[in-house]
């Protein structure tokens, strides 16, 4: 989970839970610190050979747009094939859209309210309780 407020963060991580997923959700405030677990410090993305990774990706953290990391990502012979899910505030229509051209699967706008953003993250721990990610070769 790539996520700068923390208390969106603990909200995400609740809300998976209560939806019954229980893998490791291993947190980060920012893009450098998710860039280099994800892709390794020499950027080639061998580190994540054999990791099952979903990506929750925020668009707005503080040392670089997440529209940056998720070019990375799918970009990567290793990570390119890794759902990402972006959740955000962010609800232009040209940035949705260029989200969905760089290979993002779900684009979530946060909603203001604790309630529709808790009802949201529920419903997307349902929908990763039955999907199957894909297995990176």
């Amino acid at each position: 989970m790539i996520e700068d407020d923390e208390g969106h963060a603990r909200l995400i991580e609740k809300n998976i839970r209560r939806a019954g997923v229980s893998n490791e959700i291993i947190p980060f405030a920012n893009g450098t610190d998710a860039l280099n677990y994800l892709l390794g410090p020499d950027g080639s993305g061998s580190v994540s050979v054999g990791r099952q990774l979903l990506i929750l990706l925020d668009l707005n953290l503080p040392d670089m747009g997440g529209v940056d990391i998720l070019e990375k990502v799918k970009a990567n012979i290793h990570t390119k094939r890794s759902p990402v899910v972006v959740l955000t505030t962010t609800d232009d229509s040209r940035e949705i859209q260029r989200c969905y051209d760089l290979g993002a699967n779900v684009y979530i706008t946060k909603p203001v309210d604790y309630d529709g953003f808790a009802h949201a993250i529920r419903q997307l721990g349902l929908f990763f309780a039955v999907i199957q990610v894909p297995e990176t070769p």
